[in-house]
Order: C-alpha cells, then structure tokens, then sequence
C-alpha cells in the first residue's frame, strides 16, 4: 500500500491542499490519502490556532466527496504537542512495515524539517512530496537538496492553487470578505455557523 499523509494545521482547509492531495494521488499513484489536522502544532505554540475539533470537522466536510481521502483524529486527539515523528511511528505500527509512506507538504515547509524533532529518523519513514506553485525554481531546490545530504527523499510537484493560503482566508473572513471559489462550499458554511476568525464571513 502507497499512502500518502496529508499534515497541516488547515486553518481553514482550501482548494491548495485538496488539489495537492489529488495531484499527490495521482503522480505517485498513492491508494489513499489521509488527511492529519494537527492537534496542539508545536510550531505554532505560541500562535492562536483555531480548537482543533473545529480544523477536524472542516477537513471531513471539505473530503468527504472524494472517496480515495480520508481524515484522521489521531494528532486531534493525542494530548500535549503534536510531533510529526510520533505520528509517522503511530503510522508504521498501525499499517505495517509494507506500506509506504509519502507525506505531502510544502516546498517551504520541506527546508524546515531539517530542526524537526527526531529529523534523522523522519527521513527513514517517508518519502516527502514537496508541493510547489508554478515558477519554483526546482532545479535549484534539487540542487541544495543534494548539497545539504541530509536524508531525506524529497519529491516535487507544482501545484497551481498554492496561491491560496489560510493565512488570507481567515484576513478575509474577519474582513468580511468573499471566500467563496477558494474552500469548499461546506466549509464556507461551517465558517459561518461556527462564528469561526472574528466575524461571520459572507460567502
């Protein structure tokens, strides 16, 4: 089995993430992708981060169309920070050492994981699919790739609707901006009853 995992704090959930699983599925011919809203990041500790059941519910009404995604509540429920090598370990216990595991992320993020607790054994667990959007300079991302010798068997893939971010989506909201066409309609609603990033955004 080839599986890929879907990590993020998906503050909200958009249509980056969802075409980057499906672009992921599809060039690696992954049999599913498992979606994993983070608990408590402890990248963000120190940010305000919407309660994680909230990020859970948005992720399962924006996949729940799409049968070859599914949506995890094992870093939701796991107490204290959420660590990406508990998680990948979780997973190898849980699916056995003949699944593969590719865990999809972005180009940026790729370079972070280097200060990533446990960085060495995270680079024996998975394969690392990082997304990127269009005129990312790949050639020189490979290239540092292999300078840096650090492990990791990192993957490229552009991904035109990485434009979208969470970041302007929650703005947007408090600004009582449109966030329609850039999430999901259920998302939008589930926002909007919620009372979820300051104000009731309209769609």
């Amino acid at each position: 089995m080839r599986l890929g995992i879907m990590g993020g704090t998906f503050d909200p959930i958009h249509f980056g993430h969802l075409v980057t699983a499906e672009e992921a599925l599809v060039q690696f011919n992954l049999d599913r992708v498992l979606f994993m809203p983070t608990g408590q990041p402890a990248l963000k500790s120190k940010q305000r981060v919407t309660p994680a059941e909230d990020r859970y519910l948005m992720t399962v009404v924006a996949t729940a169309a799409n049968p070859d995604f599914d949506v995890s509540r094992m870093e939701v429920d796991r107490p204290g920070l959420t660590f990406t090598i508990d998680t990948l370990l979780a997973l190898r216990d849980e699916y056995g050492p003949g699944t593969e595991l590719f865990f999809i992320t972005g180009a940026d993020a790729v370079w972070e994981i280097v200060g990533w607790k446990d960085a060495e054994k995270i680079a024996g667990l998975a394969t690392f699919i990082a997304a990127t959007r269009p005129g990312y300079d790949l050639k020189a991302a490979r290239k540092a790739h292999e300078a840096a010798a650090i492990g990791f068997r990192i993957e490229y893939i552009s991904v035109p609707a990485l434009a979208i971010s969470s970041t302007d989506l929650r703005e947007r909201v408090a600004q009582r901006r449109a966030i329609r066409y850039l999430t999901p309609e259920s998302v939008v609603a589930y926002i909007q009853k919620r009372g979820l990033y300051g104000e009731v955004g309209r769609a």
